[in-house]
């Protein structure tokens, strides 16, 4: 069972800078990363009982946010320091890196429309992730592991002293989140950071040094929100970045009157909203979306009210399952993605993320990195009303429409369709509904078509040193699996072999079951 070796000099050579670095980012122990007992079949369901694999996947979400219920405590003095900030007239930064980012920048586009209490002004709150904007649509690979970048970034937004930044990782140890949070606590010592995260302390401490420090610094306010294992293992854009979402959210709608018992309330009425959410006819949905790709057609998501959380879940199924991200019209070789976003109504590139954010957008314009970061790369994912004539020309495909109505969301697919009630439901828990509801379709889609074994996140697509390990050890695990097939390598050979894998993959291809094959010769059980 020994890898093949690569004579790819850029493959050995990152090969060796991963191993060089790889005890700071092996995670397993961490509980965002174990596999969900309530989910080991879920692979199985997606295939044979839809409804049972929404209701599974349903009650997950359910045992999250019933989880974080005690944290109120936490939430009203994040509250209280959102609200000082803000009579202050000081700054409010929100941070995070892939899916804790979106939720920042997706949290700061809610607050600008109001769904977060009385509108705030658009020169008091900033949402930023790892990237810059552009990362929203698009991973750009490795940056999270650079601390010295969440800080730059922080800097040159504007952050100084008196202002507050609210910093979220669901795992606790994300290098450019910890920077930034660092970088906070020395700039506003009279204001310290928020630092929220989903793994227990010990835990933490015990798997990253940096993590330790951050739990150890009195200059930094932390509040863990751990709510157990994901539903797929470490897709931590699930359970763990929803009630980040909410956590953060219901503090800043709160922020005029920090009260314990109205925080609890919120969390006690969005919990049985979600469980009184209506999900019957998502299997249809499900097994419909499934049906296309696997009939070589596409799906266009179209979303104005519910944009940023409909791109949210269509940009994250790329890293997620190894999926081509979304093509860039300045990159005509790109291989066109399986579903892509369109907001309504936006004559151009410009004027559509424009309208998506609520303010102009703030790409990164760093020497070396602005053909990945920059404003002209960012309007190449033009989403505007030009998407669906462009990505009517790749062949067939059909339209999923989601719109909101006084009293209802209504959800339109080919000749399907929903309305699922909303009289009655704010803003904010809207958007934490659809949340769920597409975060739920969307795995069970891919689950269908095969990038889920079990609960495991085969596909997952190494692109930082976190994902590398988790492949590794996702590896490992199908290897360990094995009837008869002994014990798995040392995980430097895994490595190795996935680097060497890596080096000529394929859009689209899965690393952890190409590694696994490239070390066993075979399929797995």
């Amino acid at each position: 069972m020994n890898p093949t070796t690569t004579k790819d000099e850029p493959s050995a050579t990152a090969l060796a800078e991963f191993l060089a670095v790889s005890s700071q980012f092996r995670l397993g122990s961490l509980v965002t990363e174990q596999p969900h007992p309530k989910t080991r079949a879920l692979s199985e369901l997606a295939r044979e009982d839809l409804p049972a694999a929404v209701a599974v996947l349903k009650e997950v979400e359910l045992d999250a946010y019933e989880a974080v219920a005690p944290k109120m405590p936490e939430l009203a003095d994040l509250a209280a320091a959102v609200g000082e900030t803000l009579r202050r007239r000081r700054s409010i930064f929100l941070c995070g890196c892939g899916a804790t980012g979106r939720l920042s920048i997706s949290l700061e586009v809610f607050a600008r429309h109001g769904l977060l209490g009385r509108t705030v002004a658009s020169a008091r709150i900033a949402g930023f992730m790892a990237g810059g904007d552009c990362a929203l649509i698009r991973s750009i690979e490795s940056f999270e592991d650079h601390p010295e970048y969440g800080e730059r970034q922080l800097l040159e937004l504007g952050f100084r002293a008196g202002d507050l930044l609210i910093a979220t990782t669901e795992g606790g140890e994300t290098p450019f989140v910890i920077g930034a949070a660092e970088a906070a606590a020395r700039i506003s010592p009279g204001n310290p950071p928020f630092f929220l995260y989903c793994n227990p302390d010990d835990v933490l401490a015990a798997a990253a040094e940096r993590s330790r420090r951050v739990i150890d610094d009195p200059g930094i306010f932390k509040i863990n929100l751990t709510c157990g294992p994901m539903a797929v293992t470490g897709s931590t854009r699930m359970q763990a970045s929803s009630v980040l979402m909410a956590a953060v959210g219901w503090a800043i709608a709160h922020r005029t009157k920090p009260d314990i018992a109205a925080l609890a309330g919120e969390c006690a009425a969005f919990r049985e909203r979600l469980a009184a959410l209506d999900l019957s006819f998502l299997p249809e949905f499900v097994a419909h979306e499934a049906g296309l790709y696997q009939a070589g057609a596409r799906v266009l998501y179209e979303a104005a009210v519910y944009g940023v959380t409909a791109l949210t879940d269509t940009t994250e199924r790329s890293p997620t399952f190894s999926l081509a991200p979304f093509e860039n019209t300045l990159s005509p070789g790109d291989v066109p993605s399986l579903c892509y976003f369109h907001l309504p109504g936006a004559p151009d590139a410009a004027a559509a993320w424009a309208g998506l954010l609520g303010r102009e957008p703030r790409p990164l314009e760093w020497e070396g990195l602005a053909p990945l970061t920059g404003r002209e790369r960012l309007e190449g994912f033009d989403i505007s009303d030009r998407a669906p004539p462009r990505r009517a020309e790749l062949g067939p495909g059909e339209r999923f429409t989601i719109s909101d109505h006084r009293d209802t969301a209504r959800l339109r697919f080919g000749d399907l369709a929903a309305d699922l009630p909303m009289r009655g439901v704010p803003g904010f828990s809207r958007q934490l509904l659809m949340k769920a509801l597409l975060n739920i379709h969307s795995t069970l889609v891919m689950a269908r078509l095969g990038r889920v074994q079990g609960n495991l996140m085969t596909h997952v697509s190494p692109t930082n040193n976190k994902l590398i390990d988790r492949a590794v050890r996702y590896v490992t695990h199908l290897i360990d699996a094995q009837p008869g097939g002994g014990a798995a390598p040392p995980y430097e050979e895994i490595a190795a072999a996935l680097f060497a894998g890596r080096a000529t993959l394929k859009p689209g291809e899965p690393i952890v079951m190409k590694t696994f094959e490239r070390l066993c010769g075979g399929a797995a059980e």
